[in-house]
This record gives C-alpha cells, structure tokens and sequence, in this order.
C-alpha cells in the first residue's frame, strides 16, 4: 500500500504539467479539436492559445454551417495569446482569420460597423513584421486584399483601407512561393480568387485546387479540405457553375 502510495504522489507532477507546444499540436493534427483548445487554453502560452484558436477554427471551417459562438471563441483565444506575446505570429494570424469569417456573417456594413477589416489589417501587418516568411501570414494577408475588394468594390477598398487587388495576387504569389507544399495555403488561394471572380481567375484557380488536392496533407485538417479541393475541381471541370458557386460560398463561410 505504501509502495502504491508513492508511486502515485510520484506521479501527480506529471499529471499536473501541463502539455508542451508540440504535444498540443499533435492532439490539434489529428482532428481531436476539442481537446486540442483545451489543452492550449490550459497551458497559459502565446503558442499553445494560438493552437487553441486554430484548433477552434478548424472545426469551425468544417461544420456545415457558420457558427458565430465557435468564431467569437477562436478571436477570445487569440487575443490572449496575444496579450502575453504581441510579437507571436500566429497569435495575430489566427485573430484576423476569426474576425474575417465573423465579417462573412455579420455582412460589409455590420462589419465596418465593427471596424473587423481594420482590426484584421492590423493583426495581419503586425504578424507580417513578426514573422515576414510565414506563408500563412503572407497568404490570409493576400486574401485580406482580396476580401476587401470583393466586398467594397475596388475603389472604397483602397480609399479607405488600402486594399488593392494586385497586392493580393502579389502576396498570394510569395505565399506558394514561401511553402509551395502547403496544403492549407494552396486552397485558401484559391477559395479566396473563386469567390471573387472565377472567371478571371479560373486557371489560378484550378492550379491551386489540384496543388491543394495533390500535396502531402500534414494534419487531419489538410485531409479534409484535399476532399473539398477535388469535390471543388471536379465541379468545375464539369462546368457545374452554379453548384460551384454554392459550394464555394459555404465553404468560405457564408450564411445561407
């Protein structure tokens, strides 16, 4: 009994430590989100709440439908990474992308209402000088450009915002350029140029699905937006517009 007691008290440190950066994105890479937010949460660092916030983003991205609690949870997460650590990229990346898909909700005017395209601006800017190869910074700062126009129009995108079209497709080129493997990155592209003018950009569109479709996938994550990238492609290679549309808009978070 008194063996068994120690080994116990022996083991209670360990039990209460709490879990490392990697061991948080392992449970986050395999889809086991819930837990992934929890144990970053937990852990009280700018890395492991911004795992947190991805993790709850991820499952929000893959719902069937938007779901403002789930987004109104990832901003909460990544603003406390944020506090302890301004300067941690992805803590500002993970932000921006919470408030843009809150945007796709709340609509362009509730939106600016809420200033989230500015306060999306600014987190991006600040991960982008923190971290200025990080292709997921270069790319969601690429689609900030992109969102922008698409919901401002072209020239109210760069009056009041400085948002421009080109600079997007700019960033979006550095992005592939900085992690040309990147799954995720591959089909934010072209998630991001199919909702703003596919017909201009079908051929962007297509080599960023079948790059997205054919790359190694990392997590859990990247295999299931691989299936959505072939579902999206083959849609389009049918000449299903409106079906692609649709999808296209549901994936990219939109109400109904």
């Amino acid at each position: 009994m008194k063996v068994a007691a120690l080994a116990l008290l022996l083991l209670l440190p360990s039990m209460a430590r709490a879990a490392t950066t990697d061991e948080i994105f392992a449970v986050y890479a395999r889809g086991d989100y819930e837990q992934a937010a929890k144990l970053g949460e937990a852990s009280h660092t700018a890395p492991g709440l911004a795992i947190a916030a991805r993790a709850v983003l991820a499952d929000e991205v893959l719902r069937d439908k938007p779901c403002m609690p789930c987004l109104l949870r990832a901003e909460k997460l990544s603003r406390q990474a944020i506090a302890l650590d301004p300067h941690y990229a992805f803590g500002q990346v993970w932000l921006a992308v919470s408030l843009g898909y809150q945007s796709r909700i709340l609509g362009p005017i509730r939106a600016r209402l809420k200033d989230t395209p500015n306060q999306s601006k600014v987190a991006l800017n600040l991960a982008f000088s923190a971290d200025s190869a990080n292709a997921y910074t270069i790319s969601a700062l690429g689609g900030w450009h992109i969102e922008v126009v698409r919901a401002g129009g072209a020239f109210l995108a760069n009056h009041v915002y400085g948002a421009t079209e080109a600079q997007g497709i700019s960033l979006f080129d550095a992005a592939v350029r900085t992690d040309p493997a990147n799954v995720a990155v591959h089909y934010q592209i072209a998630l991001s140029l199919a909702g703003f003018d596919v017909v201009k950009y079908r051929s962007r569109v297509v080599m960023e699905l079948r790059a997205a479709a054919s790359n190694v996938p990392n997590t859990s994550y990247e295999k299931k937006i691989q299936t959505r990238a072939t579902e999206l492609l083959g849609l389009l290679n049918q000449g299903a517009h409106d079906a692609f549309e649709s999808r296209v808009r549901k994936y990219q978070g939109f109400p109904d």
